[in-house]
């Protein structure tokens, strides 16, 4: 394959200290992304990371989905689908951002519903009352035992 893109020239290489500066992530982020399968770099003969230009358009796409809320594991299946040999392009994502409109819908529906009843919670303490249709409807959790039972379970 010809590449003919600055974004994806092989002498303009980039390090994971630049890609940091250069896109306002921590390296510690960018290689928790790279662990993930969200971005990808080459490696040198010194096993050193060199990432192309064009990874810093996919680090600004996965900063803004975070942004308004899109779980990593949607952002990396979405990221998948798209063509690795070119930088993403206007349509792209705009084919993304329709494909994250329904996730968007559904949190804006919970959260809609938790502030129109979240007066009725803050009551209760415990969230484990079978008057609480958020956490705990017709209080299923009874039947685990006394006290709190959602925290650390999600």
């Amino acid at each position: 394959m010809q590449i003919t893109t600055r974004a994806f020239d092989p002498h303009g290489l980039l390090t994971v200290g630049e890609l940091a500066q250069r896109s306002g992530v921590p390296v510690s982020t960018l290689h928790f992304y790279e662990r993930q399968g969200l971005i990808h770099s080459l490696r040198t003969q010194g096993n050193q990371r060199r990432y192309f230009r064009a990874v810093l358009r996919w680090v600004a796409i996965i900063k803004v989905a975070q942004q308004v809320g899109i779980p990593l594991a949607l952002i990396k299946e979405t990221l998948e689908q798209l063509p690795r040999g070119r930088p993403p392009t206007g349509e792209d994502w705009l084919a993304m951002a329709e494909g994250w409109r329904k996730e968007l819908d559904r949190r804006i529906r919970g959260l809609t519903q938790l502030r129109d009843q979240l007066g009725d919670c803050i009551g209760c303490g415990c969230l484990s009352i079978h008057t609480c249709p958020l956490r705990n409807p017709n209080d299923a959790l009874a039947e685990r035992g006394p006290g709190p039972r959602l925290l650390g379970e999600e």
